[in-house]
C-alpha cells in the first residue's frame, strides 16, 4: 500500500461545479466571518477568466463564496496598522506569510462594484488560519468604489503608409 498518497475531497460546488482539493488546501476561519459566522472552513479558488479575484469558497455551506482581491492591487496607496489582537490571534510574524483580502460587492448589473477596505480579510498561509480585521480609526469604508480600468488607448490605422 502507498502511504504517501494525498487523500482528496471531491465536492459539488452551485456556483463552480466540482471541486477536488486536499485538506492542507483548506482555510480555516476559527472566529468565522461577520454574516457567517457559522462557516469557519474555506477554499480559496483562483479563475483564469477572473484573474484578480480570488473566490473564498464556504466548505460548510457550498452556497455561500465571496468574491475577494487583493487590496493592494486596487488601491495602490491602501495603508494598512494591523491591530495588536489581529497580530497575536493569526500568529503573524513575517510579511511574506499572509495575504489581504478584500471582499467585493458586485452590484446588479456588475458595473459597479466595492470593496471592503475597512475590514479586509487576513490569512495567514503558514497555519491557513483567517480573520476579518476591522481597521479601527483608518477612514476606509466598508463599500469603497473599485476603480473601473481606463479604456484601451485607440489604435493607430492600419491603412497608413510607410511615408506617407
Amino acid at each position: 500500500m502507498d502511504t504517501t498518497q494525498i487523500e482528496t475531497t471531491t465536492m459539488e460546488l452551485p456556483r463552480f461545479g466540482s471541486c477536488t482539493f486536499r485538506e492542507d488546501e483548506v482555510l480555516t476561519f476559527p472566529w468565522g466571518l461577520p454574516g457567517f459566522g457559522h462557516l469557519r472552513r474555506f477554499l480559496a479558488l483562483h479563475l483564469e477568466e477572473q484573474e484578480h479575484f480570488i473566490w473564498l469558497q464556504s466548505l460548510d455551506d457550498p452556497s455561500v463564496a465571496l468574491p475577494t482581491c487583493n487590496p493592494f492591487h486596487m488601491f495602490p496607496d491602501y495603508q494598512v496598522k494591523l491591530p495588536e489582537y489581529a497580530v497575536s490571534s493569526l500568529d503573524l510574524k513575517r510579511p511574506e506569510e499572509f495575504v489581504f483580502l478584500g471582499i467585493v460587492i458586485v452590484g446588479p448589473n456588475a458595473s459597479d462594484m466595492t470593496m471592503n477596505l475597512l475590514a479586509p480579510v487576513i490569512v495567514n498561509l503558514r497555519t491557513r488560519t483567517g480573520r476579518q480585521v476591522t481597521l479601527e480609526g483608518s477612514g476606509y469604508s466598508v463599500r469603497t468604489p473599485v476603480p473601473r480600468k481606463a479604456p484601451a488607448p485607440a489604435q493607430a490605422s492600419t491603412t497608413a503608409t510607410a511615408g506617407a
